[in-house]
């Protein structure tokens, strides 16, 4: 009988290789599906206190994880059913490769020095109001961005897919989905998004974390220098008001010899973020060398968790 981690192993894999080379589905994506849901179910549970929007994500993400389960537990004997299904999953979550698409659309726009055509992009990978942005300020908030979602859309859901198999893939992508949605702070969400806020800080501390050690250790590869990404990370890397996101972006300034941080916009609120790395500020070029260090930073993430699952069933034997 084939150990259970083999097929989960080969599972990860198998949907990190779809992710890296077809990206996210085109139409249909489970997600979207799953946001669609969120959305349904936030008109009826919306109150502007804590305790509803503890129900909100407690609901949602031990749904999500108890599909997970089932299909875990209904192909637990069938090591080819398991496979297929681990697979689909990890490529369902896994957003590694769409994160590199659109910096690079953000990079052709600065490249051809099209200002309007960038500012358009860069709502799909951050938050911050981007219509007084000049080719600096996009490039910073491109290459923040990436920094950031290397964790939350690759390497995070791949450590949970490692830890808990399926019901890990879904139950995480739930949690960042819903903090995506709910967890930032406004008027609306001060009080009913503070516990997926909470939720996703914590299901992110060590993914965060693993995502710096890669980026020092994949630094090289990128043309980046691993030296800076540690120290970087070590000295600035708590700076940061966000517990996890300080940590990838100051290895990534550091392995770039880049400096992040600064003043964002985000509608009527304003932002002074602290200042990681010692180095220059992003220019257009920065966010093609982000993106190729993004990309083997998260491909590392798929070795080791195929890794992981693969010394837990010899473990076993």
């Amino acid at each position: 009988m084939t150990p259970v981690d083999v097929p989960t192993a080969a599972g990860l894999a198998l949907g990190s290789a779809a992710d890296l080379l077809l990206g996210d589905p085109r139409r249909g994506h489970p997600v979207a599906g799953f946001g669609s849901a969120a959305a349904a179910l936030e008109r009826r549970t919306w109150r502007d206190d804590r305790i509803a929007g503890v129900g909100h994500v407690l609901v949602l993400t031990t749904a999500a994880a108890a599909l997970g389960t089932a299909l875990q537990q209904a192909t637990g004997s069938r090591p080819v059913a398991r496979t297929l299904v681990t697979a689909a999953a990890t490529w369902t979550v896994l957003g590694g490769t769409s994160l590199s698409r659109t910096a690079g659309r953000m990079a052709d726009a600065l490249d051809d020095g099209d200002l309007p055509r960038a500012r358009a992009v860069l709502p799909s990978l951050a938050g911050r109001d981007p219509s007084g942005l000049d080719t600096g300020e996009l490039a910073r908030a491109t290459v923040e961005s990436v920094a950031e979602n290397t964790s939350d859309a690759a390497v995070a859901p791949l450590f949970w897919g490692a830890v808990a198999g399926v019901p890990g893939l879904l139950a995480y992508r739930a949690v960042n989905t819903l903090d995506a949605m709910v967890g930032h702070r406004s008027p609306r969400y001060e009080r009913f998004g503070w516990a997926s806020a909470r939720l996703d800080d914590v299901a992110n501390w060590a993914p965060a974390r693993l995502t710096a050690a890669l980026t020092v250790a994949c630094a090289p590869l990128a043309g980046g220098s691993a030296a800076g990404a540690l120290r970087t990370w070590r000295a600035d890397g708590a700076a940061h008001p966000s517990p996890n996101a300080g940590r990838c972006e100051a290895a990534l300034a550091g392995a770039l010899g880049l400096r992040l941080g600064g003043r964002n916009v985000y509608g009527s609120r304003v932002e002074d973020r602290p200042v990681l790395g010692s180095g220059r500020l992003p220019e257009a070029g920065d966010v093609r060398r982000a993106t190729r260090l993004s990309t083997a930073v998260w491909t590392a993430a798929a070795a080791l968790a195929t890794g992981a699952r693969l010394l837990r069933s010899a473990q076993r034997r």
